[in-house]
Order: structure tokens, then sequence, then C-alpha cells
């Protein structure tokens, strides 16, 4: 068996764009930033960046086109592609992230929202629980006691 599952949380680039296809199907495309946080040879720490292609089809295309905005953040689900042509003879490569399914990252609120969701409580639920108090330093896998 195989498997090519994608999983990405980050935020959005740039606005997506939606546009058509010949057959009428629809299609959105934007770019998600990761970030990564290590320590390096000499112990200081350091931040590295990725940047991730994003392509959705059909219905998901229309929900992302209308609702994702550069800034925000996302969850993205899907599989990793790469599609290829050539242009002025040179041939050129881009792999990219189908997305199959989405939810809404923390809004400014910092409450989170899913595709499908919402916020369905009654008002008094209104306020995002509190976030936990995590330790400001890292944690050294030789004091996980398992």
């Amino acid at each position: 068996m195989y498997l090519n599952k994608a999983m990405i949380y980050g935020n959005l680039t740039r606005d997506p764009e939606k546009r058509a296809l010949p057959n009428g199907n629809s299609v959105c495309s934007f770019s998600v930033a990761t970030n990564r946080t290590y320590n390096d040879k000499d112990g200081k720490k350091q931040e590295q960046t990725d940047y991730h292609n994003v392509v959705a089809f059909g219905k998901l295309a229309d929900i992302m086109g209308q609702y994702l905005q550069k800034g925000r953040p996302v969850y993205i689900e899907g599989r990793l592609t790469t599609r290829s042509w050539e242009k002025d003879g040179q041939k050129q490569y881009r792999t990219e992230i189908v997305a199959d399914n989405f939810q809404f990252g923390a809004s400014a609120a910092g409450a989170g929202v899913s595709a499908g969701g919402g916020n369905t409580g009654p008002a008094d639920d209104d306020k995002a629980p509190a976030m936990p108090d995590y330790p400001e330093e890292d944690i050294n896998p030789e004091d996980i006691p398992f």
C-alpha cells in the first residue's frame, strides 16, 4: 500500500487566486508559509520558513476563494503532486499540495472555526478558552520518562 498525505498549518502569504477551468470547474491556488524553530550546532535558536503551494478544485476551491485571505492561519490536508510543463524550451516543475480538506486557523479574536462549522454555542460561550501556560525553554528529550 502507498501513502501520499500532506498536512500543514501556517499563514497564507497571498490572497487566493480563483479561476475557472475550460470544463467549468473552479480552481483556487495560494501559498502557505510554515515556520520551524530549532537550535543550531552552537545552541543558538534559529527559525526557518518554508513556503508551500496549494491548489484546490471544485466546491472546496469556491469556499477557499471566498473565505481565505492573506495573513490568515489555515490547516490544509491533501496530497503532494508535481506537475511539469515546457516554457521557452526549458522544462519547468512545480510541487503542490492538492487540498482535500481544510480548517480555518485561529482568528484575531483567538477562536478557531472549521470549514464546516462556526460558533454554535450560546452567547455565554463566546469567550475563547484560556491558553495553558507552556514552558519558555525547549523540552529536553532526555527528561521524558519513556
